[in-house]
């Protein structure tokens, strides 16, 4: 198992720039650091073998070994406000849509941290509930006892009146089902009213109480909720009830947090007087359908208010939030390539790499040719658990799975974070992927499962082979990355006389999609050196660094697929799924499009007709005219394989 792990801030950093890095030793107290020029990954021993050659630097050196823990799930929290203090009595509602209601306690809206004073409208034994703490170990919770199901949405909500300590709780269905018996009132009374505490208001989970410095969450909700919202006074049920009817208006807001304003931020608004505006964490999907969804509009920007849910799940995660061990301010002179941070522990029974792309000085260009790093691609597989999770995975790839350190490790820490190839524990698709954590299947000497017989690689380590043949055959090269290209548009491309890709450049956002169109345009040079390229359509959040959007939409081999309604990215409001569904196919930027997949054998090519056009002798120079091209090599025994683009 492996004892040491870490990551980087970043995965591309010019001259003059620092990048930091993240370090978790669980076991040795020491690790030695530094960092190296990374040529090729793959370590099988019948290629060229693993090549990475030492950069002196002032990361150098010997480091204390910490365990570092990772806090996944996500909520939201709002800072404590003097509203919220001297709350004697007041009701909580919101509309909920569970999706593991029988998973234990799961927190809707709490004020108070676990064992302290405070109030909590909860899920308790699959049904609403109220539970309240004095802060002197006095409880009690006041519970419907009936289930709730699955994947139906429910008006939750629950007062407290201090006056005679009673209690009422109701649990309504939105639709009603013959044989369900999911509809609940209850009302009683309890000896216990919750004390006054400073600590944050939450949604969707709750906060342990403090452990050196850090709080950790606890009672996770996963499902979506509308509209949470607290008044002032008791209500009574039929008052409760009224919250959401159409042009309800009550008495006595508290607060009443709108989630279909500013979708595309991070930020939760709170329509009510006070103001108790709060902030998502772990970024909980947005622009989801609401309880009062119709269906009659599919694109949340149009119809917004029908999208006032937010999802949340238990194993969400944005940011590791680890502290930093080290950084490394990239020396001017540094050529561009790829590198990593190298630790090892002092016996050597323990190593990490944590890659980065050192890219030219901003704004320049240090060769005539750039290495288009597909970093989005690297992230929608990050952490990728279908080795363990995935359904006849021996049989898609045609032979029994050898699982890695790396594969065992996350599939016993999920709060890692998860792939977009994915699903979380309350069964939905995994919509964001983030470089703020470690991903381990992002790493030179990683063998894929999906990789082909061989050496198994995939992404990142395949993409190697290629830094190793320009290396070997001189030819200067700079290192780019999708991010960057996001960032700067088609200016980035214009110095370069070609642009090499990787092995799967499989996800474009449109910024991206725009700048390779328009250098192709203005006469660029595009080697596309993969196959299932320009394939699905991200998005990158504006102020979220290093997070990528994808919403699977009704076709395209996927995992997961998004409920109707739902295909519209949070980050941007541009439809997601395929490119070639909004009138742009792969064929367009490189004249192939994705046609077939097999994770086993690979094959070679052969010369067609169009391969002897004099336009054309450059690229054949010194083939044969019935060459085999490619019938060899270190995954799956040949050129062409694993997927298959074709000419149409």
């Amino acid at each position: 198992m492996l004892k040491l792990v870490g990551y980087g801030d970043r995965l591309s950093v010019a001259p003059g720039e620092t990048i930091s890095f993240m370090v978790s030793a669980d076991g040795p107290t020491r690790y030695r650091a530094g960092i190296v020029r990374l040529i090729h990954g793959d370590a099988n021993p019948a290629g060229p073998g693993f090549k990475a050659r030492p950069v002196a630097s002032d990361v150098d050196g010997t480091y204390p070994g910490r365990r570092q823990e990772i806090d996944a799930g996500s909520y939201v929290v709002v800072p404590d406000h003097p509203v919220l203090h001297g709350l004697a009595s007041f009701t909580l509602a919101a509309m909920i849509w569970p999706t593991t209601p029988d998973r234990g306690r799961q927190a809707i809206i709490v004020k108070g941290a676990d064992g302290g004073a405070g109030f909590a409208l909860c899920i308790d034994d699959g049904g609403v509930a109220l539970a309240l703490s004095d802060g002197d170990g006095a409880t009690a919770t006041v519970a419907t006892a009936k289930s709730m199901l699955s994947r139906h949405w429910y008006l939750a909500a629950a007062s407290l009146d201090a006056a005679d300590g009673t209690v009422t709780v109701i649990q309504r269905p939105l639709v009603r089902h013959a044989l369900t018996d999911h509809d609940a009132t209850v009302t009683r009374p309890v000896a216990v009213l919750p004390g006054d505490t400073d600590a944050p208001l939450t949604l969707a989970a709750a906060f342990a109480a403090a452990a050196g410095g850090r709080r950790p969450t606890l009672f996770h909700y996963n499902g979506k909720i509308d509209g949470p919202r607290i008044f002032g006074q008791a209500m009574t049920a039929a008052e409760m009830e009224a919250l959401f009817a159409p042009g309800s208006t009550a008495d006595g807001v508290v607060a009443a947090w709108d989630f279909a304003r500013e979708i595309r931020s991070r930020r939760v608004v709170d329509t009510g007087p006070n103001g108790l505006h709060g902030s998502c964490v772990n970024l909980p999907a947005r622009a989801m359908k609401g309880w009062n969804w119709t269906g009659d509009e599919m694109n949340w920007t149009r119809a917004p208010e029908q999208y006032g849910a937010i999802h949340f799940r238990e194993d969400d995660l944005y940011d590791a939030g680890w502290e930093v061990d080290f950084a490394w301010t990239v020396p001017a002179d540094t050529p561009s390539g790829v590198y990593c941070a190298h630790v090892a522990s002092e016996d050597g029974a323990h190593e990490d790499y944590m890659p980065f792309a050192v890219r030219p000085p901003r704004g320049t260009a240090t060769a005539d040719i750039a290495f288009l790093m597909p970093t989005a691609s690297y992230l929608a597989y990050a952490n990728d658990h279908n080795s363990v999770d995935g359904r006849a995975a021996e049989m898609l790839i045609g032979r029994l799975i050898e699982l890695q350190s790396g594969d065992m490790f996350i599939d016993q820490h999920r709060e890692y974070g998860l792939a977009c190839y994915d699903k979380h524990a309350d069964g939905s698709g995994v919509c964001h992927s983030s470089r703020l954590r470690p991903i381990l299947n992002m790493r030179p000497k990683y063998s894929s499962w999906l990789g082909g017989a061989g050496s198994g690689l995939w992404q990142f380590n395949a993409d190697t082979h290629l830094i190793d043949w320009l290396d070997d055959k001189g030819f200067a090269c700079d290192v780019i990355t999708d991010e960057d290209l996001h960032a700067e548009g088609a200016a980035l491309l214009k110095p370069y006389r070609a642009i090499l890709t990787g092995t799967h450049p499989e996800y474009h956002s449109t910024r991206m999609w725009d700048a390779m169109k328009a250098y192709l345009d203005g006469g660029g040079r595009l080697m596309y050196l993969g196959a299932n390229g320009w394939y699905w359509r991200i998005a990158w959040h504006a102020d979220a660094p290093g997070v990528m959007e994808v919403r699977r939409a009704e076709d395209g081999i996927r995992t997961w697929e998004a409920e109707p309604g739902e295909y519209h990215h949070s980050f941007t409001g541009e439809f997601g799924g395929l490119w070639r569904r909004i009138g742009r196919p792969p064929n367009v930027v490189t004249g192939t499009g994705f046609t077939a997949q097999g994770f086993d054998l690979s094959s070679y090519y052969v010369r067609q007709p169009d391969s002897f056009d004099p336009r054309a002798a450059f690229i054949f120079q010194g083939v044969g005219s019935d060459e085999r091209i490619g019938d060899f090599g270190l995954i799956g025994g040949g050129a062409a394989g694993l997927e298959l683009d074709r000419a149409e």
